[in-house]
């Protein structure tokens, strides 16, 4: 029944309007229900950076050297599920934090919360499979079949947590990496006018927010570090393993080497902004060099049959005519 209501032709034509209805309204309430994230992710640093500030210090508590306070923590039933199914053990890895962070989650919040989620997509997707298969309706499959298609629902569960964290890895990467050469602009101007490093990362951070929060969120952890670590090395390398760019790491290097050898920075900062520019341009042309083969086939799809339709309806219509 669904293979002829999808030969129908005017069934297709009702499932292409209703795709083209949906994306126009989608199209044009996007803007209109899309929110200004940038005081959640300010609202994100300031905790962050009490977080920092509440473990320098534990640690001058551990020392004997000052008064502590005690750290927030998440919900208590996920933290009590997360500790009685001992989630952390077979389901956290020490890379899947790093990636959250990158992400830019960070806390013990949404470190259990991944791994929940990590334990209930795949018995979710096994149970809607499952039930969809063998109960709503078997689509004339036989059971072996239908035992397999369950098992690779399973499997898209476990990868659904993973590829929404890479997603959102590889969308924090690129807006960081369009706003660098001008972040590092910024700060080389920071620099060269007298300001210390603390200064012109937090100057930054503040000129940056409005049009690239996850850069200015970034510089402002930097800033915050860099005030309540015991070494200025350790601020730089976690801006460098936080962010995951090469050109990142490159300007952290920079620093670190600045910090030890007592070199001036002016200039790495400006060979450094060029370099980001000439990536960025580079990438650029590649993308566009690339353009015309995957254009091909778009070409041949959509555009050939209209102008083929366009071109030949006025002589088919003269033909019929003279008939």
């Amino acid at each position: 029944m669904i293979m002829q209501a999808l030969s129908d032709p005017q069934t297709i034509a009702m499932l292409l309007a209703a795709v083209a209805a949906a994306a126009t309204v989608f199209t044009i309430a996007m803007p209109l229900l899309a929110g200004d994230n940038l005081d959640k992710r300010l609202k994100a640093v300031a905790v962050e950076r009490e977080r920092i500030r509440q473990r320098e210090r534990e640690r001058l508590v551990a020392e004997g050297q000052g008064r502590g306070s005690l750290r927030q923590k998440p919900a208590e039933k996920v933290r009590r599920f997360v500790e009685q199914f001992k989630l952390r053990d077979w389901l956290g890895t020490e890379d899947a934090k790093n990636k959250l962070i990158q992400a830019g989650f960070r806390g013990q919040k949404a470190e259990y919360g991944f791994l929940v989620s990590r334990f209930f997509v795949p018995v979710g997707f096994t149970i809607v499979a499952t039930f969809y298969l063998f109960v709503v309706d078997d689509f004339d499959l036989s059971f072996i079949i239908r035992v397999a298609i369950v098992i690779f629902a399973t499997y898209l569960g476990v990868k659904a947590p993973e590829i929404y964290l890479k997603n959102a890895i590889d969308k924090r990467r690129t807006a960081i990496k369009r706003a660098w050469p001008d972040a590092l602009d910024l700060l080389l101007i920071c620099a060269e006018s007298g300001s210390s490093i603390e200064q012109g990362f937090r100057k930054v951070s503040t000129e940056m927010g409005p049009s690239a929060f996850e850069l200015a969120e970034e510089m402002a952890l930097t800033t915050a570090e860099l005030s309540y670590l015991p070494d200025r090395k350790l601020a730089y390398e976690n801006l460098a393993n936080r962010v995951g760019l090469d050109t990142v790491k490159s300007v952290a290097t920079a620093l670190i080497q600045a910090e030890r050898y007592g070199t001036p920075i002016g200039q790495a900062l400006r060979v450094l902004s060029q370099e980001s520019r000439d990536m960025r341009m580079n990438e650029a042309e590649k993308k566009a060099a690339g353009l015309p083969p995957k254009l091909t086939v778009p070409m041949i799809l959509f555009f050939l049959p209209v102008l083929f339709a366009v071109i030949m309806t006025p002589a088919m219509i003269q033909i019929f005519e003279w008939q």
